[in-house]
């Protein structure tokens, strides 16, 4: 199995465009990812969070018929009030787990030949953009 990561989208207002959807897809058709959980959440003003059925989501913009039913069982409820605590009030989020199919194969490859993963991390978008302005104001022109 490839690494396994999550991601929570916050949709202000609750308002889903569904613009990234497609490219979602891709990633799975393509291979690139698989999607192990995909739950959605809405945060009321009085601090509750309800779990949103993805039937009653989609609309004509954003058909998610597609993952319904995505659910490896680990989330639990405590990983959704988690999720819930990271919105705004009256706000909704996706909740999204993922293995990265496409490292699979390279791990295995790698244990083959006897090397070891000592360490792994993402870097911050903020840290990474700040880095990237900061290369670009460096970098002279002409």
């Amino acid at each position: 199995m490839g690494p396994v990561d999550y991601l929570i989208v916050e949709f202000p207002g609750s308002r889903m465009t569904g613009e990234g959807l497609p490219l979602l897809v891709d990633l799975v058709e393509s291979g690139v990812i698989r999607i192990l959980d995909l739950v959605f959440v809405h945060k009321g003003t009085d601090g509750s969070v309800d779990v949103l059925e993805i039937r009653d989501i989609g609309d004509d913009r954003a058909d998610l018929a597609v993952f319904e039913g995505a659910s490896s069982g680990l989330l639990d409820q405590s990983d959704l009030d988690d999720a819930g605590a990271a919105l705004e009030p009256g706000n909704s989020a996706a909740v999204l787990v993922y293995e990265n199919v496409w490292a699979a194969p390279l791990a295995r490859a790698l244990r083959r030949g006897g090397a070891e993963l000592v360490a792994s991390g993402r870097i911050p978008m903020d840290t990474l953009l700040a880095s990237l302005d900061a290369a670009e104001e460096a970098t002279p022109s002409g």
